[in-house]
């Protein structure tokens, strides 16, 4: 299995296949809009402006996960995101990313990569390369502007 094997419903309720990312890198990103962390919201439009015609697609998937900071439903998140933080890379509709209820991309990816890289809180990253392999998985607390997150992405871009 790979992630291109997943799909999501996008925030406007439309069909999203990972498959349809074959090539490009993926940053999967699970986003909260009352959270501490909810500002991570301006690094990662700024990674998918700077990237994205290197190939990084950037995939918000909202969830109400941790501490309930995600309560509203697709179409408030979608008006916060924009009006708050411009956002205008693709975001899921909400899902769990943890436990029993979570979405099979994220059961994938942290039995790929170990029990300990499953999501401990809002705005955990998995990068994907272009071939849907797990290609990297960064906790909450690293930045968008990372550098080291930015190396990870740049070996991690087609071509």
């Amino acid at each position: 299995m790979s992630a291109h094997d997943f799909s999501f419903t996008s925030i406007d309720g439309q069909p999203l296949n990972m498959a349809d990312f074959k090539g490009k890198a993926v940053l999967v990103v699970n986003t909260a809009s009352r959270c501490g962390l909810t500002p991570q919201y301006a690094g990662l439009e700024s990674l998918w402006q700077g990237y994205r015609d290197k190939g990084l697609v950037v995939l918000g998937v909202p969830s109400n996960d941790f501490g309930e900071q995600e309560p509203g439903g697709e179409s408030e998140i979608r008006e916060f995101c924009a009006a708050n933080y411009q956002v205008s890379f693709p975001m899921t509709a909400k899902y769990p990313v943890t436990g029993g209820e979570a979405h099979p991309f994220y059961k994938w990816a942290a039995d790929v990569a170990g029990e300990g890289a499953a999501p401990a809180w809002n705005f955990h990253k998995f990068l994907i390369g272009p071939d849907g392999a797990l290609a990297g998985v960064f906790g909450s607390k690293v930045a968008p502007d990372d550098a080291e997150l930015k190396k990870e992405i740049e070996a991690t871009l087609p071509g």
